[in-house]
């Protein structure tokens, strides 16, 4: 009964709070406007507010943000927004990152309303949104530090008014609040209950249309990384998808308060999706809605999934038996510390405002209802999103759900029964900071003792390696009962005589500490910093991103680095060794050997010094692994400093292969080698260079165990590619290496697994046998026959090794454990136990963050770092030292410092008992040299090895006499630090006496800050010119350029004076006398000196054979001027402008310019016609291309009646004004028309199509009907393709003599693809059928009836500006169209002709006929430049074809079951077949191989009029456009995995698939339509000729070849990375 009566006390409570919950009124927003400060955006319909810069970052999901933009639209957002066109009447997700509370097309133009925004930290305001944070997440403890405030104030929709309608007057009010900590961020969504007027807009272009947009309300990511090669959809939260949930946002809430909604939006921990508030829809009307859109066929998010009973009242304080859903737990690894770090004095942020102090951190409560991400309504896998780790440690983890070491392997072989084998649970890689110098390298020695530190090498060292580096003790015996966790999960730990080591198991490799599966492929996640110079530009790289992958099974390791500017890009390009690291890291092991990963497992450190020739520049190069991330990828950070050569521009690199000898000593690697490559540019053709390399890798080494890496061993490096990719700034390297013994090679060797010419899988191992047979094997976490593997779902299959009281989540290849809320991993690393009753004390929580704890994923303390000690009540103890300086000091009881209490090693510690006298504060100058030296802390940062620091005295003073410890300089300071002029000593001179005055300095003299400006930088150009100055500062008269030789005179100013200046060689002016005045330069003579760069020596040399004027003696054109290279001659005025009819041509007598010249008369329109294409007879004018058609004039510039082409043979009369008359036209070798005779119009007689269409009409009566056929002719009176009954739908298609193309018959709304067989005539003259050499790079090349035209690709930008013809072909209809990469040649299907031809992409290439019988109707075209094959479709008598290249050896592969079909394509590397057939009564796609085995239907369902068919090489699926479904669609090669990627298509002809894009040819629009299949945005090309375009193919730069498909090298890319096979840029430098 006591129950009852609590449950229904509890019941009524509830009630009443309901009934008492009031709607939100515009008072309760919080408060705003400029009397608060705010920031007012600018009125308009599309504006966005300057950066509002956050003084402590927000997290947004799981990424700190620290700027944010308030736009018009309704929305607020973590970078500079597009324009509004591109997001405003799309739903969601967007593009880039968003927090709408109401994002709709708003305008504030003239007056509607106001705009505010504002960061508060304001007590009020934060205790206000804690409450609301309270109220809708009650179980939270959170306290925020900051908030941001943006208010729309009576904002109206954009309207289009019309003459007869004003505007609506409709307006509305709401309000967004991102409250925030450090940790976590909270977001409030207000609408007062009169707030909303209108709930949409209309698009800005519906033509017309009444269509209104609902308001998008929630929050998305933005796009996301994906798999290193795109980007796809991030996680997005929708609340409203209809005009009626926009309503529900002031009827209702989440939050129990109607027109309240709150959301968790942001975590330093992981936060897969938005978290609704918890309390559910306590409001006046209707229930809480809170819905997902980002499946649009998935249930809605209401209250129901929120049911009361999940979420007892507060008061109710016996929550142990609660039930919480266990899924979706977020990943909670990278969580921060549970306790505030104490801060040491020399690291503490000084001046930090004050803000509300927040409780104790509490570990969250698991979120019911966690939303996973959801990747919109196609079908892309979730990604597991690889991390890329920062270059800092991790912070401490706290106790709780966490991450399980993944499970043992399946199916491994039983490990030594004679040793030790307890289960071995995960201990996480280290991930620390290092306190040594940079670029000292520290090997150390696996179980060494923690304070230990190891022996530091240097690449110039000689090490002598048998003396060992750390002496062990037995005493300190380690074991693997003590420190097993160390071992990686997939490892084994075995006890020796004098300590431990870890092995991997079977079926992985590694050093024990770290183990991969045998043949899975690997990924690399990193940054690079560092200044370089080039040449005399240093550029700074500040952290840009390092990602590699690597397919182990074959040893190639491919690695991209992004935002690398000009022109450190192209100079890097030699430095392959950056990429070389993780080739031998992974190397191809031949049998008995061991790549790097099997040496040092991913905690190392590379120093690599690379010295260039002949330059003599030197570069360092610093790699540091930090181990493995929660995806098992290893992370590498790198530091590169120093000079490198410079490499021209858009320079390729030749690269041989190579070997380098690695030598294998305890905890040190080392390799020198030497590097030859050639630089190949336009401008310089090819040089050769080389550099020097020095290396060592220094690792941690087990010594207690048995070495079984060999001494040497050699790494063979077969092939090298590398690029720069200028448009978007990334530089690529590739290679493929195998890891062996020095010497030649062994036959066994030769087998497919160490060629790397094997078929298994990139996920598999090749296992070799003899000879040459070999068998692959899915590797440890796949499955499948090794020639196709796929990823085992342990967690889905029961084959987990979790717990009761743990979670499953599966990863590529694995699996990992995390415990449920409360529980966490006990020492064996496997077992989930209850999280202890008493709370641990703030010690202890610093004291197990920073030494792992007893968890054996907690991070290992670093080697020499300071551990808190605590006492047995867990408090900190009042003396604390540091085991490894020797430094002790006191603490007060929350750990912090007692500032004067610090002793030094070998002194007595401070009685910590006795009160401490108060100590002065810091000294300006202790500040100053603490804060570079990073003070006495065991936190503290050391300086930068050579970095000067400033010296004071006993009392924190400036020591008057300072002196930089590297230089040697030194030099007198006043009190505050300032140097005093005039008193720097440089090395090995006696310093000045600070003690004495020093005389007022003069101020600097304008040549004195001249020449300081130059000479002042750390590394001044040693060829750049230095001015002289005398002993009172002003110019030396003489100046000299110490690098030519010139010298000249000056003015005081420094001024060159004109007519001073002598060469190298020559005695100097003498700068005493005065200089007669010199006149100013002529018109010629400024002429003839900008072209022949004058007298300065620094000006630009003439082009060769440039024409340059010629001047007399006083400075005037001379009247005859003649062009030294060409020969002409000609006579100019005084302006230097040519006298017209006095030019010459070479080996003539010149005019004779003295004597007057008739007055010319002006150019007639021939003329002009005929020197526009000719170019005329200026020396500069442009050549006219060959074969182009010049028109001949008489001698008084008037057109000859007869026109001829020199090229093609035809002539032709025309009139007055060059026009062609009808019926003149003869073709080559017939006589040409008497053009002197009128020519009499003929009349064409009937067509059968016209004669026909005559007697139907006749038939019907002169008025036929609607529904009545008749005969559609064009204009020449030909058959039209398309045929249908009146102004039916009942359409079909036709010959050219009218006969019905069986199949073809349609009654539905999208009309048959109907092609014409007749081309149309010339009106114009034709042009030779030259090839228009195509610009470089990649190319769109399109069939468009009597033409070939090309469309250069940017990246996968069409580049409309120069797009071109690239083969004019009079008479023809050019069909299908493909492109032969291997020797560059286009072929293509002639409809017209009959005929398969194709042209060389050379220029004045001509076409080639390959094959001119027994075809009918020519349609699709595939070439496998592979096997040198060609493949089509002939849909006269429906059959499919093949042949040679050459047209040899053709054959019929089927001629059954055919109607109409259209399209073919290739998949050259399985060698698979696939064609349409568009037969209108069962349209279908087939398959089979390319020899003709195998045929089957792979598609028939959900078709109509499949036209256009490509094979996408990055998704290894067939895709294919369908004008009667409209839809793109694709699917597997085994006919699985069909999904939509687009349904709106227009009408398809023809489809290509390149990177990340699909080109179509559309024939409703009469252009070339590129497709992003990432955004689905839509761009779109229309060639000047309208017309319909047919077949389209890219021309690569590079030939696709080889044999290994779907392993992407992103060689091609852009902001957003194109693939390229590997094989495609190895095999076209063969």
């Amino acid at each position: 009964m006591k129950m009852l009566a609590q449950v229904t006390a509890l019941l009524l409570g509830a009630a009443c709070s309901v009934c008492a919950v009031a709607a939100l009124h515009r008072r309760d927003l919080f408060p705003h406007g400029p009397q608060r400060g705010d920031l007012t955006l600018q009125q308009g319909d599309d504006e966005t507010s300057a950066v509002l810069r956050l003084r402590q970052p927000l997290y947004f999901y799981d990424t700190k943000y620290s700027d944010l933009y308030v736009a018009t639209n309704g929305i607020i957002s973590t970078q500079d927004l597009p324009r509004e066109t591109q997001y405003v009447d799309d739903g969601f997700p967007t593009d880039f990152p968003v927090i709408a509370p109401f994002l709709a097309d708003i305008d504030t133009s003239k007056g509607k309303g106001a705009i505010s925004y504002r960061v508060d930290e304001s007590p009020s305001v934060l205790l206000r949104a804690a409450e609301e944070v309270k109220r809708g997440f009650p179980r939270r403890a959170f306290t925020p530090t900051h908030a941001v405030i943006a208010t729309w104030e009576n904002v109206g929709p954009y309207e289009e008014l019309s003459p007869n309608a004003g505007p609506s007057n409709r307006v509305n009010t709401f309000q967004a609040v991102l409250a925030y900590d450090e940790r976590d961020t909270y977001a409030l969504f207000l609408y007062p209950e009169d707030g909303l007027q209108f709930f949409g807009t209309r698009p800005k272009e519906s033509y017309n249309v009444q269509l209104e947009l609902p308001a998008r309300v929630g929050f998305s990511k933005g796009e996301v990384p994906f798999m290193l090669i795109s980007r796809i959809e991030g996680p997005y939260y929708s609340v409203t998808s209809t005009e009626q949930t926009v309503k529900n946002l002031y009827q209702t809430g989440n939050s129990g308060v109607p027109g309240l909604w709150i959301f968790h939006v942001g975590s330093s921990f992981s936060l897969d999706n938005v978290v609704p508030a918890e309390v559910g829809g306590l409001s006046v009307v209707g229930a809480s809605v809170a819905t997902l859109d980002s499946n649009p066929n998935g249930p809605s998010e209401t209250d129901a999934d929120y049911p009361d009973e999940d979420y007892p009242d507060e008061d109710y304080e016996d929550q142990s038996e609660l039930e919480y859903p266990t899924t979706d737990i977020p990943d909670l690894d990278q969580k921060e510390p549970a306790f505030p770090l104490p801060a040491f004095p020399e690291t503490q942020e000084p001046g930090r405002g004050a803000s509300i102090q927040p409780p104790p951190y509490s570990e969250p409560e698991e979120e019911p209802g966690h939303l996973r991400p959801e990747f919109s309504n196609r079908d892309h896998p979730e990604p597991s999103r690889p991390q890329i780790l920062a270059t800092r440690a991790p912070e401490p983890r706290p106790s709780g759900p966490r991450e399980h070491p993944l499970p043992q392997p399946r199916n491994s072989p039983p490990e030594d029964a004679s040793q030790p084998q307890p289960f071995q649970p995960d201990h996480t890689e280290l991930e620390v900071l290092s306190v040594y110098p940079l670029g000292e390298v520290v090997p150390i020695l696996e179980s060494s003792p923690p304070l230990s530190r190891g022996h530091v090498v240097s690449v110039d060292e000689d090490v002598n390696f048998d003396t060992g580096v750390i002496e062990y003790s037995t005493d300190n015996k380690e074991t693997c009962a003590r420190f097993q966790q160390q071992c990686s999960q997939h490892g084994r730990c075995v006890d020796y005589s004098s300590g431990f080591c870890c092995h991997c198991q079977s079926s992985y490799y590694g050093n024990g500490r770290h183990c991969l599966p045998d043949g899975a492929p690997h990924r690399v996640n990193g940054k690079v910093s560092g200044r370089i110079s080039v040449g005399a530009t240093p550029v700074d790289l500040d952290g840009v991103d390092l990602h590699a992958y690597v397919v182990v099974s074959d040893g190639r390791a491919y690695t991209a680095i992004s935002q690398v500017p000009e022109p450190l890009g192209w100079a890097l390009m030699p430095v392959f060794t950056i990429g070389g690291l993780f080739g031998w890291l992974f190397a191809l092991e031949l049998p008995g050997h061991k790549n790097g990963f099997g040496v040092t497992g991913a905690e190392f450190t590379r120093h690599a010094e690379v010295t260039f020739h002949p330059g003599n520049q030197r570069l360092s190069i610093v790699q540091t692994a930090q181990g493995l991330d929660s995806q098992n990828y290893l992370a590498v950070d790198a530091r590169i400093h120093g000079d490198i050569p410079f490499v021209p521009p858009g320079a390729t690199l030749q690269i041989e292969p190579y070997t380098e000898t690695y030598h294998y000593h305890p905890s040190v690697v080392t390799s020198s080698s030497e590097h030859q490559y050639k630089v190949l540019s336009m401008d310089r053709g090819s040089e050769s260079f080389s550099y020097q390399l020095r290396q060592n890798i220094s690792y941690r080494d087990c010594r207690h165990g048995p070495r079984n890496t060999q001494d040497t061993q050699r790494l063979s490096v077969e092939r090298v590619f590398v690029i720069y990719i200028k448009e978007e700034r990334i530089l690529r390297y590739a290679v493929t290496n195998k890891i062996g013994t020095p010497g030649e090679p062994t036959p066994v060797t030769e087998n497919p697994c160490y060629k790397g010419n094997h078929e298994c899988d990139t996920t598999a191992q090749c296992l070799p046998g003899e000879g040459m047979q070999y068998r692959c094997q899915c590797a440890t976490g796949y499955r499948g026959d090794g020639r196709s593997c796929s990823d085992i779902d342990e967690c889905a299959e029961g084959l987990s090794s979790c717990g009761s009281q743990a979670l499953c989540v599966n990863l590529q290849g694995s699996h990992r454990c995390e415990c449920k809320a409360g529980y966490e991993f006990g020492f064996d690393g496997h077992t989930c136990i209850v999280v202890p009753e008493h709370p641990k004390t703030q010690c202890e929580h610093h004291r197990d963050s920073l030494q792992g704890g007893l968890s054996p994923r907690g991070p290992r303390p670093h080697v020499g770092a300071y551990l808190p000690q605590c006492d047995e009540e867990g408090n900190y103890r009042p003396l604390q030292c540091h085991g490894s300086t020797g430094h002790c000091w006191c603490v007060d009881s929350r750990g912090q410092e007692r500032v004067g209490t610090r002793t030094t090693p070998g002194t007595t510690p401070t009685n910590c008992e006795q009160p401490v006298a108060p100590e002065r504060p810091k000294t300006q100058c202790e500040h100053h040299r603490d804060s570079l030296q990073g003070g006495l802390g065991p936190r503290g940062h050391r300086p930068n090895e050579g970095a000067y620091l400033p010296q004071c005295d006993e009392e924190g003073n400036y020591r008057p006499l300072q002196c930089h410890g590297s230089t040697g300089h030194c030099w007198c300071v006043d009190s505050r630090g300032q140097e005093r002029a005039g008193t720097r000593t440089p090395p090995s001179t006696p310093p000045t006496n600070c003690d004495q005055p020093v005389a007022p300095e003069r101020p600097k003299t304008q040549c004195e800050h001249h020449r300081d400006s130059l000479q002042g930088g750390p590394q001044p150009n040693l060829s750049a010119y230095l001015p002289q100055c005398d002993e009172e500062g002003n110019y030396r008269p003489l100046q000299c350029h110490g690098s030519t030789g010139h010298c000249w005179c000056v003015d005081s100013r420094g001024q060159e004076q004109a007519g001073t200046r002598t060469t190298p060689g020559k005695p100097p002016t003498n700068c005493d006398q005065p200089v007669a005045p010199e006149r100013t330069k002529t018109q010629c003579e400024h002429h003839r000196d900008s072209l022949q760069r004058g007298l300065e020596p620094r000006g630009h040399r003439p082009n060769e054979g440039a024409y340059l004027p010629q001047c007399d003696e006083e400075g005037n054109y001379r009247p005859l001027q003649c062009h030294g290279s060409t020969g002409h001659c000609w006579c100019v005025d005084s302006r230097g402008q040519e006298r017209v009819g006095t030019r010459t041509p070479p080996g003539t007598p010149p005019t004779n310019c003295d004597q007057p010249v008739a007055p010319e008369r002006p150019k007639t329109q021939c003329e002009h016609h005929r020197d526009s294409l000719q170019g005329g007879l200026g020396p500069r004018g442009a050549r006219p291309s060959v074969g182009t058609y010049v028109p001949q004039c008489d001698e008084e510039g008037n057109y000859r009646p007869l026109q001829c082409h020199g090229s093609t043979g035809h002539c032709w009369c025309v009139d007055s004004r060059g026009q062609e008359q009808a019926g003149t036209r003869t073709p080559p070798g017939t006589t040409p028309t008497n053009c002197d005779q009128p020519v009499v119009p003929t009349q064409r007689p009937d067509t059968v199509c016209e004669r026909w269409r005559a007697s139907l009409v006749a038939q019907y009566g002169d008025q036929p009907a609607g529904n009545h056929y008749l005969p559609q002719c064009d204009e020449l009176g030909q058959f039209n393709p398309l045929q249908c009954y009146g102004d039916s739908s009942y359409c079909w298609c036709v010959d050219k003599d009218g006969r019905e193309v069986p199949g073809s018959r349609s009654q539905d709304s999208v009309k048959p693809a109907c092609i014409p067989t007749v081309a149309p005539p010339t009106m114009r003259p034709t042009p030779r059928p030259d090839v228009t050499p195509l610009p470089p790079g990649t190319s769109l090349l399109y069939a468009q009836g009597q033409q070939i035209g090309a469309l250069p690709l940017n990246g996968t930008t069409m580049d409309k500006d120069r797009a071109t013809v690239l083969l004019a072909l009079h008479g023809s209809i050019v069909v299908g169209i493909d492109y032969d990469c291997r020797e560059k040649k286009v072929y293509w299907t002639d409809l017209a002709g009959r005929t398969i031809s194709r042209a060389s992409l050379e220029p004045g290439a001509e076409p080639e006929i390959v094959i001119n019988t027994g075809l009918l109707s020519p349609e699709g075209l595939a070439v496998d430049s592979l096997r040198r094959r060609m493949f089509w479709v002939d849909s006269g008598p429906d059959k499919i074809e093949m042949s040679n290249l050459d047209g040899t050896g053709r054959r019929v592969l089927f001629d059954t079951e055919l109607v109409n079909p259209r399209a073919i394509v290739v998949d050259s590397f399985r060698g698979n077949l696939y064609w349409t057939d568009w037969n209108r009564e069962a349209p279908k796609i087939e398959t089979c191989t390319v020899e003709g085995r195998n045929r089957r239907i792979l598609v028939k369902d959900g078709i109509g009029l499949p036209n256009a068919l490509t094979f996408d090489t990055i998704t290894n699926e067939l895709c294919w456009a369908d004008a009667g479904t409209k839809r793109l669609e694709c699917i597997a090669p085994d006919g699985t995995g069909r999904r939509v990627i687009y349904h709106s298509l227009n009408y398809p002809f023809s489809l290509v698939s390149y990177s990340n894009h699909f080109f179509y040819t559309d024939w409703r629009r009469d252009g070339v339509i590129s497709l992003n299949r990432d955004t689905d945005e839509i761009r779109e090309y229309l060639p000047d000729q309208r017309s319909h375009l047919y077949g389209i193919t890219v021309a690569y730069p590079h030939c696709i070849s080889g044999t290994v498909p779907a392993l992407f090298i992103y060689f091609l890319s852009p902001h957003i990375l194109k693939p390229m096979l590997y094989t495609d840029i190895y095999m076209s430098k063969r």
